[in-house]
């Protein structure tokens, strides 16, 4: 990010992981999920290491990979205990660093880290030369949120954000002038290895033959630009709305079984928006990456974004509007769409702080934390 950004986890004053450290706070369902966990294994996850500690047992965290900016140019590193050890290899894609021994590079670099992680700009470990594909209504608690039973989503569906929205997890979200409904959805996003070019039928134990990294990403989105034109694509495409990192995060096979561990947060100026585990998906990643082989070939470097759960700041209008709005034209419904939706204090504004992260409940797998701004054009 430019100057007037957020680098690395400078000038975090509350815990970054309020869940975890105060989970009387929260409801009692995510209190029977994290309860195990407890406030005495609260930790900081802005220095984390190698290695963990809980109930006397070590835990080996999965290796954590960075994308940052050195001299001018992109250079990738090993993240552990809040520093950065470098990389040799000058990998210029995600999908080289998959294809050209950027893991095997990264698994035996040894040493502490020698770069100070909150003084380097940190890079999308995404680059936009692949493609981002996305999964939509694909947790059942936002279903639910916009008045639809899960039960009845019998269809993956699939679209498309233009990858030139990919940006640093710190950078700056840039608010184009005419949006006025800006959005926010923190999604587990999983990075391809392996080249897929063919009906393929992974299995949750033989997923990590084609997945081999994870990602946080935060699908940004013009609420009226979604619903007036009727599309996806457009809405989330804009340049920043895409929000990638800090961590690829390189899990061992067994480490990838547990993605359904995960659990997703977001905040929006230090109050929680958003918070469920990952095994709220509706169709998992074996299933959509089964479903994407029968339509299309996947390159190393693609990313593919799985939905978001309950809390986006987007409100479903009541059963009586709904009904009425289905006698109005396109562009009366559009109007009294967009009038209750300004009402809604919870979009993004100018000046917002977007926090939002991915993590096991026991921190071995942890794929950091992002800081963004909302800046107007």
């Amino acid at each position: 990010m430019g100057a007037t950004g957020t680098q690395g986890f400078r000038g975090t004053e509350a815990h970054p992981w309020p869940y975890l450290a105060h989970p009387q706070q929260y409801t009692k369902e995510r209190r029977t999920y994290l309860r195990s966990y407890g406030e005495s294994e609260a930790r900081d996850r802005r220095a984390t290491t190698a290695q963990i500690k809980k109930g006397g047992k070590e835990l080996t965290m999965a290796l954590q990979v960075i994308r940052y900016e050195q001299a001018g140019s992109a250079a990738w590193g090993v993240h552990r205990n809040g520093r950065i050890l470098p990389l040799d290899g000058s990998w210029q894609t995600t999908g080289s660093f998959f294809t050209e021994g950027g893991p095997a590079a990264a698994a035996a670099a040894s040493g502490d880290g020698v770069i100070a992680l909150a003084d380097v700009h940190l890079l999308s470990p995404v680059t936009p030369d692949r493609d981002y594909i996305c999964q939509a209504t694909n947790y059942a608690s936002h279903l639910r949120e916009i008045g639809r039973d899960p039960k009845d989503q019998v269809n993956n569906v699939i679209f498309h954000k233009a990858s030139s929205c990919l940006s640093g997890s710190n950078d700056d979200v840039i608010k184009p002038r005419h949006v006025k409904l800006l959005d926010y959805e923190v999604e587990l996003g999983l990075v391809v290895a392996t080249p897929v070019n063919g009906p393929i039928d992974p299995t949750p134990q033989s997923l990590h033959k084609w997945i081999g990294g994870l990602v946080v990403t935060n699908d940004i989105s013009a609420r009226e630009i979604q619903v007036s034109h009727e599309q996806f694509c457009k809405a989330k495409s804009y340049r920043t709305f895409g929000p990638t990192g800090p961590f690829l995060v390189l899990p061992e096979p067994r480490e990838l079984e547990r993605w359904g561990d995960l659990v997703l947060t977001l905040s929006v100026n230090g109050k929680e928006r958003q918070c469920a585990p990952a095994s709220d998906m509706i169709f998992d990643p074996v299933a959509t990456l089964s479903e994407l082989s029968r339509i299309r070939d996947l390159r190393p470097g693609d990313l593919i974004a799985t939905g978001t759960p309950s809390g986006v700041a987007i409100k479903v209008p009541s059963a009586a509007v709904m009904f009425v709005a289905k006698f109005m034209s396109p562009a009366a419904r559009y109007k009294a769409f967009l009038k209750g939706q300004l009402k809604n204090p919870a979009y993004l504004k100018e000046g917002d702080l977007i926090e939002c992260g991915i993590a096991s409940p026991d921190g071995s797998i942890d794929l950091g934390r992002q800081r963004t701004l909302v800046r107007a054009e």
